[in-house]
């Protein structure tokens, strides 16, 4: 007798593990992230046991899909705008994870450095300057030989957040982006190439020489892709570095945490960094969801402003400051299912 009650503990307590091994929460969105959060989720559900099915298909679809309600959650480098939050059926939360840079990545045959200030970099984008011996990058390039070489544009073919946070960079450096082209997660591009997601970019310029374009630091890093060191608000040249992306965050932040860092004015900042976001609703009982589901969710968001940030700098991300730790906790907390606080 005490042998078949053993075997059906046992059984019971193997049909518990499987059933909470099974939980899956899904999110989907930005590329810029990708390689944190797919190291974070590995971690999490080594944990945990709760898997996360992170599919990276840019800023753009993750916003959709959160709209459409699809997937627990979103991933976003550009905050939605108050006009797009109106839309969405429930209040929706950015909740800030990280600090990532866009780097201007090149493969110039013989030249591993390069100096771009805004405006020539405004110029290449804008197809003003097309060889790379332009007297305009010979000129902060000196004991540089550029080859006389047609400079092709790479650029995002998808609807991207690391394409709305170079654009807006763009756009407050210099007027004539902004009347031209604009900032935004898709533009009109007056030249270039497009890949799809940061991979796509990246291997556009690895292959074909003669390539500038932009891409998340870590792209740059993966692929043995040297990046452009790009002169701030202060006149430093600035490379993406940790130090450079995190003192770019020396800012004041909102209570949504949806805000700019780009063109910052922190002396050694890096001027194109951001924050990346992940995107949730505010109240978690909807369509059918179970309050286990909302509550490992919550779970997972607390997580990651904490615990899973000491994997960020090995991946070359910026921490998550305290000013915004704080501010990321405030918000996980005021997450409701019918109306009461998960945490």
């Amino acid at each position: 007798m005490r042998k078949w009650l053993l075997v059906l503990l046992l059984v019971l307590f193997s049909v518990t593990g499987v059933q909470a091994a099974k939980l899956t929460l899904l999110g989907a969105g930005a590329t810029f992230p990708y390689p944190l959060y797919s190291k974070w989720f590995d971690v999490y559900y080594k944990k945990t046991g709760v898997q996360v099915n992170y599919q990276a298909i840019g800023s753009g679809g993750g916003i959709r899909q959160l709209l459409a309600r699809t997937v627990d959650f979103g991933a976003t480098d550009a905050p939605m705008k108050d006009s797009d939050l109106a839309k969405a059926p429930a209040q929706i939360l950015h909740m800030p994870t990280t600090l990532g840079a866009v780097a201007v990545a090149f493969n110039v045959p013989g030249v591993t450095e390069l100096k771009l200030t805004p405006k020539v970099l405004v110029d290449i984008f804008l197809g003003k300057i097309t060889r790379w011996n332009d007297p305009a990058i010979k000129a902060i390039n000196p004991g540089v030989k550029f080859p006389d070489l047609p400079i092709i544009v790479a650029r995002r073919s998808d609807s991207s957040g690391t394409t709305y946070i170079f654009t807006d960079y763009l756009c407050k450096v210099s007027n004539e982006w902004c009347e031209k082209v604009g900032r935004g997660k898709s533009v009109r591009w007056p030249v270039g190439m497009g890949g799809k997601g940061n991979p796509g970019v990246a291997g556009l310029i690895r292959q074909i020489p003669g390539t500038i374009g932009y891409i998340e630091i870590a792209y740059a890093i993966k692929n043995h892709i040297p990046v452009a060191a790009i002169q701030n608000k202060a006149g430093k040249f600035v490379k993406p570095t940790l130090e450079s992306i995190s003192a770019a965050a020396n800012v004041d932040i909102p209570d949504d945490t949806r805000c700019s860092l780009t063109n910052t004015d922190a002396p050694n900042g890096y001027p194109i960094s951001s924050f990346t976001w992940l995107i949730f609703y505010k109240e978690q009982n909807y369509n059918g969801r179970s309050y286990k589901r909302a509550k490992e969710l919550v779970k997972l968001l607390w997580w990651c402003i904490h615990d899973a940030q000491k994997y960020n700098e090995k991946l070359l991300y910026g921490r998550l400051p305290a000013k915004a730790v704080e501010k990321a906790e405030r918000i996980v907390k005021s997450v409701t299912y019918n109306g009461k606080p998960l945490l």
